[in-house]
């Protein structure tokens, strides 16, 4: 019996062969230890502030809705006041050749897609877009690494800086006509 030159150099008829898988070494580009998250105190106006506008739509809103928005805008008002009264831990940052590790939890560089700097709160912010949950990774930056970073970085992501959203324009504008200090 003849055999077909296209099944002779089959592989299917052919023992398994083993297969080589070299992995590449777990290496650190740049590390450096920051705030967990961007801090800013506020005095004593801002809250007065902030807290005279939220009894006015809080009262508005009892009267068109009930309890319930009330509860909901007084929680994120208080959320917002431990946040920025509470100063913020110091974590190891760093970034590998296989992804960007924030206090020993890594995500992969397969995991993002975008990276930029911005300023947030008077600090530097590494920001990522990712394609998992929370969808956005943001880093306070160390002072005099954002160069290095962005050399670093963009070898493995693409830098490329998202506008803001309208919700963060008005945020921002908001935060702009309330008063700072004392």
């Amino acid at each position: 019996m003849e055999s077909d030159p296209k099944t002779a150099d089959s592989t299917l008829n052919q023992d398994p062969q083993a297969v080589v898988v070299k992995r590449e070494q777990d290496r650190d580009l740049v590390t450096w230890t920051a705030p967990a998250r961007p801090f800013k105190r506020y005095g004593r106006k801002f809250y007065v502030s902030v807290f005279s506008i939220v009894g006015i739509i809080s009262i508005i809103l009892f009267i068109a809705e009930g309890f319930m928005p009330v509860a909901l805008l007084i929680s994120l008002v208080f959320l917002f006041y431990v946040l920025s009264t509470v100063p913020p831990e110091d974590v190891e940052y760093k970034v590998t050749n296989k992804g960007i590790k924030i206090a020993g939890k890594e995500t992969p560089w397969a995991n993002i897609a975008r990276f930029w700097i911005a300023q947030k709160s008077g600090s530097d912010v590494l920001m990522f877009d990712t394609f998992s949950f929370p969808g956005r990774v943001q880093l306070v930056v160390g002072s005099g690494l954002k160069d290095k970073l962005k050399k670093e970085i963009s070898a493995y992501v693409p830098y490329e800086e998202v506008p803001p959203s309208t919700l963060d324009k008005v945020a921002n504008w908001v935060i702009k006509k309330l008063p700072e200090s004392d």
